[in-house]
């Protein structure tokens, strides 16, 4: 188990993941309580579904409410410091802030994730899924509450890039047993890939669109 380590690695990556909520609740020019909510949806929302299928007793933040102080200050900081804060800069900088961030807390979260599930019982797939729904579930409840189009049909590389640092932790977990080695790989695999797909514009291919109708004879 990753122990002391892996808590502070799961209350980084909540505080990122709600930080890129309360940015997106600044965009919206959204009040206190809207700014908690989509903090808080986004910090603990993958992690939240991810108990809920193993099944393991109480949600983690019902036991230990921690995860969820965390997420309301972030909230709150961001709301209540916007004089000083980034998020008066152009949309565009913010964006990227959003971005980058997210791809932190994406990184942390497919390890943690994982490691939960396999300390759970989890067989290595199931860990891989579970870390995978952990890292970008809470970011695409975000989305919908919002009404914006969520990552799993944008075509960016996201997703993607949660399953192979979940897959590369789970696979270094039992080939050396070395939790933190595993972890450490498992979140720069993520992140590396999350980072050469924004630097450099990748994406997945997707659907073509429908050819028009032809015209009526």
């Amino acid at each position: 188990m990753l122990g002391t380590i892996g808590a502070w690695l799961d209350w980084i990556g909540v505080a990122v993941f709600a930080l890129t909520g309360a940015l997106v609740a600044a965009r919206r020019q959204a009040d206190p309580i809207g700014f908690a909510i989509l903090a808080t949806t986004t910090g603990i929302g993958g992690g939240t579904l991810r108990d809920l299928l193993l099944g393991a007793g109480p949600v983690f933040w019902i036991t230990d409410p921690v995860d969820l102080l965390i997420c309301v200050a972030v909230a709150m900081v961001v709301f209540f410091g916007h004089p000083t804060f980034p998020i008066r800069a152009g949309d565009g900088r913010r964006r990227r802030v959003i971005v980058w961030a997210d791809a932190v807390g994406m990184a942390l979260f497919a390890v943690t994730g994982a490691e939960k599930a396999l300390g759970a019982g989890a067989p290595a797939v199931s860990a891989i899924v579970l870390g995978t729904m952990t890292a970008t579930f809470g970011g695409i409840i975000r989305d919908v509450i919002i009404g914006q189009v969520t990552l799993i049909v944008s075509g960016e590389i996201y997703i993607t890039a949660a399953a192979f640092g979940a897959t590369v932790y789970v696979l270094a977990r039992l080939a050396f047993g070395d939790a933190l080695l595993a972890a450490c790989l498992g979140a720069g695999a993520a992140f590396g890939l999350r980072a050469l797909a924004i630097g450099l514009g990748w994406s997945l291919p997707r659907f073509p669109p429908s050819p028009p109708d032809p015209p009526p004879a």
